[in-house]
């Protein structure tokens, strides 16, 4: 049981962290080419709200990989194993940090492409924007390394 669950866990994280990396990573640019940067235009526009949408809706669908990760380490027996705890804190401050900046961030500059005067010059939130976005990149890829490499595990890596 514990391989269909760790294959799941990996196979949903694969699906749907990787889908909000590239598209938040990805969003700052046409944002900002939306709102009158180097090529204002309505293809702009929309390429950028799909990209939000897609963080969106896989940030939804995300919730499964950490209830499959919790599933698989119980399975394994490795609940209370520093490295997961750790992957465990990191996890839940990835989602904090795209629910509570990255997304409100892509909305907002969505608004201020659509002529919403809540913004005059867009380029100081898509670069901010763009910060977090590495952040957030950057705390999943020390998870993935904690998950590849497990410090303290007996199983070897």
């Amino acid at each position: 049981m514990a391989k269909v669950l760790l294959s799941i866990h990996v196979l949903v994280a694969i699906l749907t962290v990787g889908s909000i990396t590239v598209a938040a990573s990805m969003f700052p640019r046409y944002a900002l080419r939306a709102a009158g940067g180097r090529d204002p235009d309505a293809r702009a526009a929309s390429i950028a709200a799909l990209l939000h949408r897609i963080c969106r809706g896989y940030a939804l669908a995300g919730i499964a990989v950490p209830a499959f990760g919790l599933a698989t380490a119980a399975a394994l027996g490795v609940l209370t194993d520093a490295w997961l705890i750790a992957s465990l804190v990191l996890t839940v401050a990835a989602a904090t940090l795209l629910a509570t900046a990255v997304l409100p961030g892509q909305r907002r500059l969505l608004e201020s492409a659509q002529g919403s005067p809540a913004q005059d010059d867009p380029r100081p939130a898509a670069t901010r924007l763009a910060m977090l976005t590495g952040v957030f990149n950057l705390i999943w890829a020390i998870v993935v390394v904690l998950m590849i490499v497990r410090p303290g595990s007996t199983t070897g890596a």
